[in-house]
């Protein structure tokens, strides 16, 4: 199930990312960076209260101040800034500047932001003095309710607003039917050919195709029966380089790509081929892997590049060496536009969406771990003591979690965690799938 999405708004210079970067801070353990990705962290994971939610920090609402736009030209692009925000959020928290008071473009956010259906948390940031916080009872005036002083440097009334912002967020929706069906994203850069490799595997203009970047808005599903499986494709629209995002419509359309990679099974990776991968590619990946969804790489556009006896070889190293991070994900090489190996890429997604609900017996994987702590008995990061591992088993499946007993969960190296898993691949494949291995003491077994 999607976690609620919550955008933090408002003009530039209030203290959105100082205010993010708390928020995520909280939960610091679900939002680390993944060694070997390229992260422009937009969003993060945290929770309060036992509510679990994506915040996102949209940065400068507002275009910075161009004294050649006429003020009705800032004001529409305003307006249809605010308006993503709030079609993409399921709860807005709106920032203001407590230091610098109540100012015009404030007031133009908070006009489009009356008019939205979705929870707005108004919140006065800087305010961390008795008479700023005294100050910020002017807000009253955007008439979004009462104005909560806080400060996200110093942490000071932080609480207070996600009491509210929690308690305004809407029930969690009712689990969907999951029985034998597998949702499969394709996602990507803009004019990566999603869209329309979406049309070749439907064999009809399902989406809107252009050559102009950012042309899908939307998250578009689409249900068919493949191999008598129940499927259903998600078409996302790009992401972009950070600095090539625009601050309206683009910006907010990443919130859909996250939504729909954590709504997905299986997330298919599109790369271009003529492009190579880019560092956006990469972080993309580490939206995927941090969501513990199934991948595949599709390089498409194949049948553009001029090829020679090693082109394959090559280019299948370049992009291995890319994507390190991401080692047991499948590549193939595709044209979305004359089918090339198109008719491959459904059958790959159901393989990886089963193996990724594999689930190995208990006495297999204590099996597996007799032959290797024989192959490879583990060490200690402590000296003179001595780390033993005593059974394993898989607690969860999709995505598939590793459980190790051992006598001090403490003194296993990173790396020995590594051999395990590679351990496990070697005998059980989980082929395009994320691992989680999990050390834990036995005396915590009953926890």
């Amino acid at each position: 199930m999607s976690r609620p999405i919550v955008a933090i708004v408002g003009r530039p210079n209030v203290g959105k990312s100082t205010l993010f970067n708390r928020l995520i801070g909280e939960r610091r353990s679900i939002v680390e960076d993944i060694p070997g990705t390229t992260r422009d962290r937009l969003y993060g994971t945290t929770e309060w209260n036992g509510t679990e939610f994506t915040v996102v920090d949209t940065a400068g609402l507002l275009l910075d101040d161009d004294p050649n736009l006429p003020l009705a030209e800032i004001t529409r692009r305003a307006r249809e800034h605010a308006t993503m925000a709030m079609q993409e959020a399921d709860a807005l928290l709106f920032l203001v500047d407590a230091r610098e008071g109540l100012t015009s473009a404030d007031a133009m956010v908070a006009e489009v932001l009356r008019l939205t259906s979705k929870p707005v948390i108004l919140a006065a940031n800087k305010a961390d003095s008795v008479e700023r916080q005294l100050d910020a009872v002017e807000f009253y005036s955007l008439n979004l309710g009462e104005p909560i002083p806080m400060s996200a440097y110093h942490g000071l009334g932080t609480g207070d607003v996600l009491d509210q912002l929690v308690a305004a967020l809407p029930p969690a929706p009712p689990e969907e039917d999951q029985t034998d069906r597998v949702r499969i994203a394709l996602v990507g850069r803009p004019n990566v050919g999603k869209s329309s490799l979406l049309n070749m595997l439907l064999g009809t203009e399902r989406s809107v195709v252009s050559a102009i970047p950012g042309t899908t808005r939307d998250s578009i599903d689409t249900d068919l029966v493949a191999y008598d499986t129940h499927v259903t494709l998600i078409d996302t629209a790009g992401i972009r380089r950070a600095g090539k995002i625009d601050r309206g419509v683009e910006k907010y359309s990443v919130l859909r790509t996250l939504r729909a990679i954590e709504r997905c099974d299986v997330a298919m990776l599109l790369i271009d081929a003529q492009e190579g991968v880019t560092a956006q590619d990469t972080h993309i990946a580490g939206m995927i892997l941090e969501a513990k969804k199934g991948v595949a790489l599709l390089i498409n556009k194949w049948d553009t590049l001029e090829k020679d006896d090693y082109t394959f070889d090559t280019y299948v190293r370049e992009v291995r060496h890319a994507f390190r991070f991401m080692d047991y994900a499948p590549l193939l090489s595709i044209s979305a536009l004359s089918g090339q190996r198109v008719s491959k890429i459904i059958p790959l997604a159901l393989e990886i969406a089963q193996e990724r609900s594999k689930r190995i017996s208990t006495s297999a994987m204590n099996d597996l771990l007799r032959d290797a702590v024989l192959k490879q008995p583990p060490m200690s990061v402590k000296k003179g003591a001595h780390l033993r591992i005593y059974y394993a088993t898989q607690p969860q499946v999709a995505p598939p979690v590793f459980l190790f007993f051992t006598n001090d969960r403490n003194m296993v190296h990173w790396s020995y965690g590594r051999y395990l898993e590679n351990q496990i691949r070697e005998r059980y494949q989980f082929t395009g799938v994320p691992l989680t291995i999990v050390f834990r003491n036995r005396s915590e077994r009953q926890s």
